[in-house]
């Protein structure tokens, strides 16, 4: 045991997503461009709910939350991989590693209860409407949100739990763009077949009890919504599109990767690419394009500080200004 503890691996080796060195300034630019996408359309979200009192709601509220947790989810590893394009060695400590393994559970755990909860918020609205602002007031809206990062917390703790005590003696080459669990695991000097079994489990069972509940949720949803013709009802059928297509493109990616029995870990490596880039950058596009209020806020933002003209002011006073 004394042995194996001194020859513990300092540092991991990660081959990213492709070791052709002509595609490494491609994909520097286009991702970098991504992350950028993902920061301004995620912030822009968030401001927009804060800024505008008409938004100050509890569907919104939560909204602003889940824009929050995107950007924390693409910023756990993507700025790493952005800069490892330019590097030919791809390395990471041990202690980053689990690091990314600790934020990547604990963000993507939140998430997924935290769109349970906007499920829970469009069910109580449209199911019950004369008791809405009754059931979710400000105080529940809090704790939902605070449920959802400590159901996060939980399991990425009993995630790591799997991991931090695993002799890594040997292989240290992590097949992704950052430390995803299954593969660190498999680098380990012992057999991993009941951690394998155990990681598996853990979020499955949270992945696959998230989305049941989810697809309850919108069922129930749906039939009520089918029976009513009115205009409020067409305005929640919009809004459960958007629910619905967020929902389906978080909970996809992370099924496959942690429920279905690949061979190979190349189809996990793009469907990771997915949830941490794509999805980010998607559920704002989609919000913004399937809701109306949204839309008309950020037309009210925009109005406010570029037609008014601070902005090129402002820009105009840090050009030509003269230096004192």
């Amino acid at each position: 045991m004394n042995e194996t503890n001194h020859s513990r691996v300092s540092e991991f080796i990660l081959l990213g997503l492709s070791d052709t060195p002509e595609l490494q300034p491609l994909f520097f630019v286009v991702f970098s461009l991504l992350y950028i996408a993902i920061l301004m359309g995620n912030f822009l979200i968030i401001l927009t709910v804060t800024s505008d009192p008409h938004l100050h709601s509890p569907m919104y509220f939560l909204l602003a939350n889940l824009s929050f947790i995107d950007v924390c989810v693409a910023s756990f590893a993507t700025p790493k991989m952005i800069s490892d394009f330019l590097v030919e060695q791809k390395t990471i400590s041990f202690e980053a590693c689990l690091a990314q393994i600790f934020f990547v559970h604990l963000f993507t755990g939140s998430e997924m209860v935290l769109l349970v909860s906007m499920a829970y918020d469009r069910y109580v609205a449209i199911c019950k409407p004369l008791h809405y602002m009754t059931i979710m007031s400000w105080r529940v809206c809090i704790i939902l949100v605070i449920v959802s990062w400590c159901v996060g917390f939980i399991h990425t703790t009993s995630q790591l739990a799997f991991t931090v005590n695993l002799p890594f003696c040997g292989p240290n080459k992590v097949d992704s763009f950052f430390c995803d669990l299954p593969l660190v695991t498999k680098l380990a000097c012992i057999d991993t077949y009941v951690v394998s079994l155990l990681i598996v489990a853990d979020s499955g069972f949270l992945s696959m009890s998230s989305f049941l509940l989810l697809v309850i949720s919108y069922t129930v949803i749906l039939i009520t919504v089918r029976n009513c013709s009115s205009a409020s009802m067409a305005k929640a059928r919009s809004t459960l599109t958007a629910h619905i297509t967020v929902v389906t493109l978080f909970f996809g990616p992370c099924i496959f990767i942690y429920v279905w029995p690949f061979s190979s870990y190349s189809v996990d490596k793009v469907l990771a690419v997915f949830y941490t880039i794509f999805t980010p950058i998607l559920n704002p596009v989609i919000y913004t394009l399937r809701n109306k209020e949204v839309k008309a806020a950020m037309s009210k933002l925009k109005s406010r500080y570029l037609k008014s003209g601070q902005v090129s002011s402002v820009i105009r006073n840090v050009l030509f200004s003269e230096p004192k």
